[in-house]
């Protein structure tokens, strides 16, 4: 069995480590007002890469986390997969400059399909990973207040043929509830897109959610508050790498 991918999140608001619940920003709690620590708690049990969410950004349409997002790249060396506000080339771009190994659009890839073509073709399916935060099926955008008005598989079709490789998704339902992933919804997605690789997102609350995603085929999974809440510990996280790795 392949070794699933735990990326841990880090939702950046003002500064602090924020976990939301279904995307709304009324339902905050801050975990830290230490991001660089919490990257380092992560690194220390064996994670490689992080995922950081701009939620100022993601609100605003343009990110304004890059300065600590730069300071967390270099205080620990880590991998960093990074999206919120990503609307314009040029906002994608500063982030890769910066040392990021890809940006995650969502709202860009709905609205302007077009420009993220063509960020795809100029950077490639590797740098530019596919946001899908999924609400019964529908796309939703501008950070999960507006319907985008197209279904998730519709809109992974659209850019097959210009090299996407990887898709979050993001059940909204689940998101910041600990009541278990969308592992049909994922199911589907595979089946229907075979070469795409999909990213589970939202709603893992133990390592057994891990092992369902893992037995389900999916191999790459990012939890939040799970870790945050101490539903899945840093030692487990640690554990679980290491029966791989002996």
């Amino acid at each position: 069995m392949t070794l699933m991918k735990i990326i841990p999140a880090i939702d950046l608001i003002d500064g602090e480590c924020v976990r939301l619940q279904q995307g709304d920003f009324k339902l905050k709690s801050v975990y830290s007002t230490d991001p660089i620590s919490v990257a380092k708690t992560f690194q220390a049990a064996g994670s490689d890469l992080l995922h950081i969410v701009d939620l100022d950004g993601a609100a605003l349409g343009r990110p304004v986390q890059l300065p600590i997002i730069g300071a967390i790249m270099k205080e620990t060396g880590l991998d960093v997969q990074t999206g919120g506000g990503y609307q314009s080339s040029e906002s994608v771009k500063s982030a890769l400059n910066l040392g990021v190994t890809s940006v995650i659009i969502g709202s860009m890839a709905v609205k302007q399909p077009e420009l993220f073509i063509s960020l795809l073709k100029e950077y490639g399916g590797d740098s530019i990973i596919l946001s899908a935060d999924v609400l019964q099926g529908i796309v939703m955008v501008n950070g999960w207040k507006n319907s985008g008005s197209v279904a998730i598989s519709n809109l992974i079709d659209s850019f097959l043929q210009h090299g996407l490789k990887r898709v979050v998704v993001t059940d909204i339902s689940k998101d910041g509830m600990l009541t278990g992933p969308s592992i049909d919804l994922y199911l589907a997605l595979m089946n229907l897109h075979p070469d795409i690789q999909i990213v589970a997102s939202g709603g893992v609350s133990s390592m057994k959610d891990i092992f369902a995603l893992e037995n389900a085929g999916l191999n790459s999974v990012i939890v939040g508050k799970a870790l945050y809440e101490g539903k899945i510990t840093i030692d487990e996280l640690s554990k679980y790498r290491s029966d791989y790795v002996g």
